[in-house]
């Protein structure tokens, strides 16, 4: 099984860029706060797109502790069947990384942020909620 062993530093380093990146986004929102906003604009619609972006991001940031909690207590990291069903994650992770570096770097509108966060960050977290109720709340052995 030495694809399923690769498996788990690959989808650590993703996961981890993919947290790396939306840190970097978090300190540097004003940029992409502007790129929302058209070329006049007040002070309230600044205000509202600004929330609009820590709530995505702290949502994000939740996401993630979520997964690094699943994975680093070894719920789905030393389970060679489970991480059978984390390319999906990885991908995902991957993706993420990739068009969130597009988003700070082009200055995409704030609603594609939302698209990233629900395909990138919720489906794997998701994934990894039931994979720890079912070990944890069930008390079964995981797949």
């Amino acid at each position: 099984m030495p694809v399923v062993n690769s498996l788990v530093p690959s989808r650590f380093l993703t996961l981890i860029a993919h947290l790396v990146i939306v840190i970097t986004i978090f300190w540097s929102r004003e940029n992409n706060v502007l790129a929302c906003l058209p070329l006049t604009y007040t002070k309230e619609q600044y205000s509202s797109r600004d929330t609009e972006m820590i709530v995505a991001l702290s949502v994000t940031l939740g996401l993630f502790a979520v997964e690094l909690v699943g994975f680093l207590s070894g719920v789905s990291m030393f389970n060679n069947a489970q991480s059978l069903l984390y390319p999906a994650a990885l991908c995902a992770h991957c993706s993420a990384s990739i068009c969130l570096s597009f988003f700070v770097f082009q200055k995409w509108e704030c609603f594609t942020y939302w698209y990233i966060l629900g395909f990138c960050s919720a489906l794997p977290a998701c994934i990894e909620i039931i994979l720890f109720i079912a070990v944890f709340g069930l008390k079964k052995k995981p797949l």
